[in-house]
C-alpha cells in the first residue's frame, strides 16, 4: 500500500522535507509509517520522533492505528504558545 506522510513545523525542519510517500506492507500502522520516515530522514532523531503526535486522515491517532492504501499520515510536533 502507498501512504503519504506530511511533516509539520519542527518535524519538517528535521526531515528537510514537508512531504514523503512510502510503500508499506498490508497491515501497516501509523507507527510503521513513522518508522519508515525515520529510516529515510536521518534528522528525525529519537528526541524529535519521541515528541511527535500522529494523525491519520486528519484525525489524531495512536501508533497502532491501521493504515489503508492512500491514507495520509501527519507527523505533528508539540505546539505551544501564549
Amino acid at each position: 500500500m502507498r501512504v503519504r506522510v506530511l511533516y509539520f513545523a519542527a518535524a519538517a525542519a528535521a526531515a528537510g522535507v514537508r512531504e514523503d510517500a512510502f510503500d508499506l506492507p498490508a497491515g501497516a500502522t501509523a507507527g510503521d509509517a513513522l518508522a519508515a520516515a525515520r529510516a529515510r530522514r536521518s534528522g528525525l532523531t529519537d528526541a524529535v520522533a519521541g515528541s511527535l503526535s500522529l494523525a491519520v486522515n486528519h484525525a489524531y491517532a495512536g501508533a497502532g492505528e491501521a493504515l489503508a492504501d492512500g491514507d495520509e499520515v501527519a507527523l505533528i510536533p508539540p505546539v505551544s504558545g501564549g
